[in-house]
């Protein structure tokens, strides 16, 4: 007597019989540029996915003038000519639970490239790893999305439920053109993954995120008559020597435990990533500035944060005649969010969790919070739950970015399950 086996089976065994078709899929990806800004060639990609699947597509092109005044917009300061997002949609019973499976198409550079080991465009297998700009952060989580569907419609699985797969871009400079235009745009269901590398535990909060600059002025002068001049390097000297200790104050008083369970024990970090200054060698440096970006937890407020570091900056530079006189130029720009965090009890969370530990047959599941932004963000100005979850790897922003290719078929096994688990029960109708 043959032995009929239930959904869940079917889709273990789906997945790993076909797990080089999502690999595969995986490499072409990481071998597109896809650098913030140049999303065109994945977007394509991804939509040729979708319409292989037999889903509806939809093209979303952002727009400043639409999107610039919602609260949790910030600017990319790229222009969106010839960018968009796509989605793919499975229409279900509208009296069902629908869902979101989300992801970037965008990457950050690989410079510098030299710092590799390994062409960060190759995708290279070595073992369990595929190495490549991107491969962790976040076209495998994109692609597991994908396939999770798949799966389900090539074995007859159908999701009772509308589900939208979305392709976005700019993440990495803030997603205001990538997931928030989707969501402001009516792309909205009853749940919500981004499917970042979250370690294959789940993701409720992340650190409040602002960028600064700080610009401080000298006075030109020959080289060869340095006393004629001030030099400005030297005059950021003290800001930068302030900010650096603030970083450790902070790193030591503000503390969040799910950061703390998630981010290597470390809840807010502030970080000074550029540093310019003069133009020529043989010139007094006449300007220096540096650009930062600073994390902060809920409870505190984007407002509070400006104040503390702008003190800083300030108290810094007290002692100095010339600074004040001149004194450094603070400006606030790009990526800004307030503290997101999503009620770990909330029955969405809850059922995730739940689904994940019983496909992944382990209670050691987490519920977590990270230091890095990520795109769920913005489901709660919509009144919607949103969470990441995701496979391992490391590298993110780094030389010789790898993700674990098994924690890429468990991610894509817990998302089928849940599709299936989610969207078979009557959705709560609502006035949004």
């Amino acid at each position: 007597m043959k032995v009929q086996l239930s959904a869940k089976e079917r889709i273990d065994h789906y997945i790993n019989e076909n797990q080089t078709e999502l690999v595969e899929a995986i490499q072409e990806a990481v071998r597109m540029k896809s650098v913030v800004g140049t999303e065109q060639e994945m977007i394509h990609f991804m939509k040729q996915k979708y319409e292989d699947l037999g889903l509806e597509t939809v093209t979303v092109q952002p727009d400043y003038e639409k999107i610039q005044d919602h609260e949790g917009f910030s600017s990319s300061g790229l222009s969106f000519d010839n960018r968009y997002n796509v989605i793919g949609i499975y229409h279900g019973d509208s009296d069902k639970r629908s869902l979101t499976l989300e992801g970037h198409v965008d990457v950050v550079s690989a410079e510098p490239i030299e710092f590799w080991t390994k062409d960060p465009y190759a995708a290279i297998i070595e073992g369990n790893r595929l190495y490549g700009r991107g491969s962790m952060d976040m076209k495998s989580g994109l692609l597991a999305n994908w396939f999770a569907l798949k799966a389900l419609l090539d074995l007859g699985l159908k999701p009772a439920g509308t589900v939208q797969l979305h392709s976005t871009i700019e993440e990495e400079s803030g997603g205001a053109g990538g997931a928030l235009t989707c969501l402001d745009e009516g792309y909205v269901t009853d749940g919500f993954i981004t499917t970042e590398p979250h370690s294959l535990n789940v993701t409720v909060s992340h650190t409040g995120v602002m960028y600064f600059r700080v610009s401080v002025y000298g006075k030109t002068a020959h080289a060869s008559r340095t006393q004629d001049g001030v030099n400005a390097i030297s005059k950021m000297y003290p800001i930068y020597h302030a900010l650096q200790q603030l970083e450790e104050t902070r790193a030591e008083e503000v503390q969040f435990e799910l950061y703390q369970r998630g981010s290597d024990k470390q809840s807010v970090n502030l970080n000074i990533g550029t540093f310019q200054a003069g133009d020529w060698a043989s010139n007094v440096a006449g300007k220096a500035t540096i650009e930062c970006r600073i994390g902060f937890i809920p409870g505190e407020t984007r407002e509070q944060i400006r104040d503390l570091v702008e003190k800083t900056i300030l108290n810094a530079v007290e002692d100095d005649g010339w600074l004040r006189k001149h004194p450094p130029q603070i400006e606030w720009y790009g990526w800004t969010t307030e503290a997101w965090y999503q009620d770990p009890d909330d029955d969405y969370v809850q059922e995730f969790l739940q689904t994940a530990k019983d496909v992944l047959d382990t209670n050691d599941v987490q519920i977590i919070g990270r230091t890095g932004g990520n795109d769920a963000r913005f489901t709660q100005y919509y009144n919607r739950p949103g969470i990441g979850f995701g496979p391992v790897g490391s590298g993110a922003h780094s030389p010789d970015e790898y993700v674990e290719i098994d924690s890429v078929l468990k991610t894509a096994n817990v998302l089928a399950n849940h599709i299936l688990e989610w969207t078979a029960k009557d959705r709560k109708h609502d006035s949004n």
